[in-house]
């Protein structure tokens, strides 16, 4: 019997496969089901202030419409606030009571105040952990990268003096230098990375010349580029590494463990296999550590890191001049017409 348990921002888990944050977790009964089919963890859907704040304007435009429409009449409703991120929060804790795996909760905020103010709250609905989500959209032409990372490298040092719950931090992948940055935050306090954030792109329709944003999801070519920072930070940071994005199969798992990984997130597969395919991922893992004869995850995690192979260019760039260079025996000449 071989042993799948992992462990992940202090958290011992059963198997190295979470799911990650994404709309299947607002259900509590997709929750149980993800749970019984074998997750290990489950980050919850994320909170998103710009989306509180959005709310609470679209009500108070609705609430005061037609006020001063009347003489006699300056408004029409009583005052009301908005709740929020009370129902998020009420859900949160519904999960959390719901199941008996770890619960991560997700965020992502504008401002400093309100990065800390909703991480407390978030701490007091008992989840296990937090998952900052990090990502900073380019809209501005004289925001410079180092006001943009020492904003985040501030939230996550300031993050470890406000709460006692374990803290991640999921990243994109559109730094200078994702290595430097991870580093920084790694002294910071973070306690795990999450590699890569999934970010919708804008697309154009031009038939009906508008813009819309496409429900993308990954492909299994999408997971290399985690795959070699993975491989690349192994053995070099005191945090946990979770690879995100194009995480499909079992086999896919095992390379991210092989890499270096501590754990993967999971949501593309499941939308288009249903929760089924983590039972079937887990099965695949098993039987490629009996064939090799691991007992355990630690027996091969990290085996094909930067840190443990003997071979420096794998992860780094030289490694695709090699690749050109051997092309004519990797693809077919084309056919003279």
């Amino acid at each position: 019997m071989v042993n799948l348990k992992t462990n992940y921002l202090g958290l011992e888990l059963k198997n190295p496969i979470i799911i990650g944050a994404c709309s299947l977790s607002a259900d509590p009964k997709n929750l149980l089901k993800l749970q019984e089919a074998g997750a290990s963890a489950i980050v919850f859907k994320s909170l998103f202030e710009e989306q509180i704040q959005l709310e609470s304007l679209e009500m108070e435009e609705e609430m005061t419409e037609y006020n001063e429409r009347h003489a006699e009449m300056v408004k029409l409703f009583p005052e009301l606030n908005h709740a929020g991120p009370e129902e998020h929060l009420n859900n949160l804790r519904i999960a959390k009571q719901t199941l008996s795996i770890p619960v991560i909760a997700s965020l992502n905020a504008t401002y400093k105040v309100s990065w800390l103010d909703y991480a407390s709250q978030i701490e007091a609905t008992g989840v296990d952990a937090i998952e900052l989500n990090f990502f900073a959209v380019p809209e501005k032409f004289d925001k410079d990268a180092y006001s943009i990372e020492n904003f985040q490298l501030d939230i996550v040092a300031s993050m470890k003096n406000r709460i006692k719950i374990p803290v991640s931090v999921k990243l994109s992948p559109y730094y200078a230098n994702p290595l430097n940055i991870i580093q920084k935050m790694d002294h910071a306090g973070a306690m795990g990375f999450v590699l890569f954030n999934r970010l919708f792109q804008p697309d154009i329709n031009i038939e009906k010349e508008e813009h819309f944003t496409p429900f993308n999801l990954s492909n299994d070519h999408d997971s290399r580029l985690a795959l070699r920072f993975a491989g690349l930070l192994y053995g070099n940071i005191n945090a946990n590494i979770c690879s995100n994005t194009g995480i499909l199969t079992g086999a896919d798992v095992i390379r991210m463990l092989l890499a270096g990984s501590d754990c993967v997130q999971i949501v593309s597969t499941l939308y288009q296999n249903g929760s089924s395919i983590i039972g079937a991922m887990l099965s695949d893992i098993e039987k490629w550590m009996k064939a090799k004869n691991y007992k355990s995850i630690e027996d091969f995690k990290g085996k094909l890191s930067n840190k443990t192979i003997n071979d420096p260019f794998v992860y780094r760039r030289a490694q695709y001049i090699d690749l050109l260079l051997k092309s004519d025996s990797i693809f077919k000449k084309p056919t003279m017409l």
